[in-house]
């Protein structure tokens, strides 16, 4: 719609909007007017025979001479208005100063057309929002992405596909509580605003705090660190789902504040962890999509089943030829430079290793288990007994992507001092994600925390299974400010 047509057309509803209120009709009442049990449009069609309220958005507009037809859409449906000048009379010259994008409430009884169409015949009719701005086609919508995600409410009203991919969310996050609790696991909230960003290995936002005068980061995990400190305050299961913040950058699949959840189980271990997870993430799909069987990419993908392990070194020896336990930091840039991977000429062993695995697990359709991460890229994990250089851990693999990350927490407060000082040196030599030294969490540690797993999954679990962008499965995503560069 052409900029100088849409002012045009504004500005002739803005003289309706005038209109309606030189006629004594106020074009935003607080409220419906007219008596009646309301109902959705859904249950109005299901009504023959029967006088109903009912209201909504006009979407269409046509007019007979003496008798006009609109249809009437609210988030149930749409249904068919007769509106006849016969039995409303000079009301009926009203409908004039009605556009498509109105809300209206309307009274009537339910009949059938002799097209066979459910319509309303209206007897009494109210004006409940006048739209000065008009909607663009319902079948040609917003084309442009920047104008959908920044008009997202508009994308939104003309697209009910994107509609269900939001009620799909809400039953996946409620899918997933109602398990947690069913196993026993209580629901707490942790700080978002934290004095030290731990828990991740992510680059925080800082804010300021005025009333303290301090610097803050917006939390880059679910209260990793404070669900443990409930570990060691006696809880013995519990979870968080809530939303968090990394500054970072922005793909198909991240995003930097989005909704994740962590849970955290005393007296378990990463194996016990694993077969919760597995139970969770099939009920979670089959809850939200009826199904265990997607199709992301050029993945085939089957939740069903049990879910096999594969080897962290081993992976990486059968697809690289690289053995991380020997390999030195050149051998893996080497292969990073082979594969056309991004890497830093400051990046520790640690962080190259990870770089490397991010490459290989593009091709792994999975469901399946990794373990056996080296414990340079595992800082907050139990080291394996017997094998001191490979952490208790696990990451669910799906369709090429990490779909989940969980382990046998570190409750060595000795070694998890020392790797929060390793995290340090590397945060000195130009690292932005490397982990932040909490003393207060060694702290804690030193009192005693049982053995204990953790676990923690990310709304992108949603957007793969959905066969979606995780920006088109957010309601408002961030974008620049209209205009700015």
């Amino acid at each position: 719609m052409a900029l100088q047509n849409l002012e045009t057309l504004r500005q002739t509803r803005i003289e309706k909007l005038q209109e309606l209120r030189k006629l004594g009709i106020n074009p935003y009442p607080s409220k419906i007017l007219l008596d009646g049990d309301y109902l959705k449009v859904a249950a109005v069609r299901d009504s023959l025979e029967k006088d109903i309220l009912s209201a909504g958005r006009i979407w269409s507009v046509r007019k007979h001479g003496a008798v006009t037809f609109m249809d009437l859409k609210d988030d149930t449906g749409v249904v068919q208005l007769l509106f006849q000048e016969k039995g409303l009379a000079d009301k009926f010259e009203i409908l004039g100063l009605f556009d498509m994008g109105d809300f209206i409430a309307v009274k009537g009884k339910v009949i059938k057309t002799k097209s066979g169409e459910i319509t309303v015949d209206v007897s009494e009719f109210q004006l409940l929002a006048k739209s000065i701005r008009p909607l663009p086609s319902v079948w040609f919508g917003l084309k442009d992405e920047e104008e959908r995600y920044r008009q997202r409410y508009v994308d939104l009203l003309l697209n009910d596909d994107l509609k269900e991919i939001f009620k799909k969310k809400a039953i996946f996050w409620q899918s997933m509580r109602e398990f947690l609790i069913d196993k026993g696991f209580l629901e707490v909230e942790t700080p978002v605003l934290e004095n030290t960003a731990g828990g991740a290995d992510a680059n925080p936002f800082i804010t300021r705090h005025n009333a303290l005068d301090i610097d803050l980061y917006l939390r880059i995990s679910m209260g990793e660190l404070w669900q443990k400190r409930l570990m060691v305050a006696g809880f013995g299961k519990t979870f968080e789902i809530g939303r968090q913040f990394r500054n970072e950058g922005i793909d198909r699949e991240h995003l930097q504040d989005y909704t994740q959840m962590e849970f955290y189980w005393s007296y378990a271990n990463y194996e016990d962890s694993m077969k919760l997870v597995e139970e969770m993430y099939k009920y979670v799909a089959k809850k939200t999509f009826g199904t265990l069987k997607f199709k992301v990419g050029d993945h085939e993908l089957d939740l069903g089943g049990d879910w096999k392990s594969i080897d962290y070194r081993q992976t990486l020896i059968k697809e690289t030829g690289i053995d991380i336990s020997k390999a030195s930091d050149e051998d893996i840039k080497k292969e990073l430079g082979r594969r056309r991977e991004d890497y830093k000429k400051s990046d520790e062993k640690g962080r190259l290793i990870d770089s490397l695995w991010k490459s290989v697990r593009k091709s792994i359709t999975g469901p399946v288990f990794l373990t056996g991460h080296p414990v340079e890229v595992s800082p907050l994990a139990k080291r394996m007994e017997g094998n001191s250089e490979y952490a208790e851990r696990y990451q669910i693999i799906l369709a090429g992507s990490e779909m989940g990350n969980g382990y046998s927490e570190l409750n060595d407060p000795i070694d998890q001092a020392k790797r929060f000082g390793e995290q340090e040196k590397m945060r000195e030599k130009g690292d932005l994600e490397a982990q932040m030294e909490d003393n207060d969490f060694v702290r804690a540690l030193e009192y005693g925390m049982p053995p204990t797993s953790g676990f923690g999954i990310s709304e992108r679990l949603f957007s793969v299974l959905a066969g979606k962008s995780i920006r088109e499965t957010v309601l408002f995503p961030l974008l620049r400010p209209e205009g700015g560069e």
